[in-house]
């Protein structure tokens, strides 16, 4: 499977990646050793958290790697037609009658919560490629599912405050 990312996603990870490898990755693996040193591990809560945060930091790094490795730098086409890569979209929900304002982010930065919605979600797939005006249909699941009217479009940037996802 192939990560569709922007050149500020894969910097963002490749920064992540050399903190946790350099910086947090040994505080940790000290953390170990000295808590290791307070006796008894069987009763040791002080290196249980220590080896459980250092394993976390670690499941991160491969995680972190593994996105790397199977990732696609997708660039925005300035003479696209439609709906694309980090466009900001206003839409009328037709079951709610509630208008949203959101991002097409990639899924690595996606927070819906805040209105970064990933391309690869339903909204996303079915808002990519259309204009203004257009009505789509959203299928959350073939039982769920409603129509939207695009309302605006505004060509976007990468935001680079966007964090990427923890998991």
């Amino acid at each position: 499977m192939k990560n569709e990312m922007t050149e500020v996603d894969i910097r963002k990870i490749q920064e992540e990646l050399h903190h946790r490898k350099n910086v947090l990755g040994p505080e940790l693996h000290a953390e170990v050793k000295r808590t290791r040193e307070y006796g008894d591990l069987s009763e040791n809560a002080e290196y249980k958290q220590a080896k459980y945060e250092r394993n976390r930091n670690e499941s991160r790094i491969r995680y972190l790697e593994g996105l790397l490795r199977t990732a696609i730098v997708v660039r925005d086409n300035p003479h696209r037609r439609g709906i694309g890569l980090l466009d900001y979209v206003e839409y009328l929900n037709e079951r709610t009658g509630a208008v949203r304002r959101i991002q097409l982010v990639t899924s690595i930065r996606q927070d819906a919560t805040k209105g970064y919605v990933s391309q690869d979600s339903p909204i996303g797939r079915a808002l990519m490629g259309r204009e203004a005006g257009e009505r789509v249909r959203i299928e959350i699941t073939p039982e769920n599912q409603y129509y939207a009217t695009i309302q605006k479009v505004e060509r976007g940037t990468d935001n680079e405050d966007l964090p990427i996802n923890r998991y």
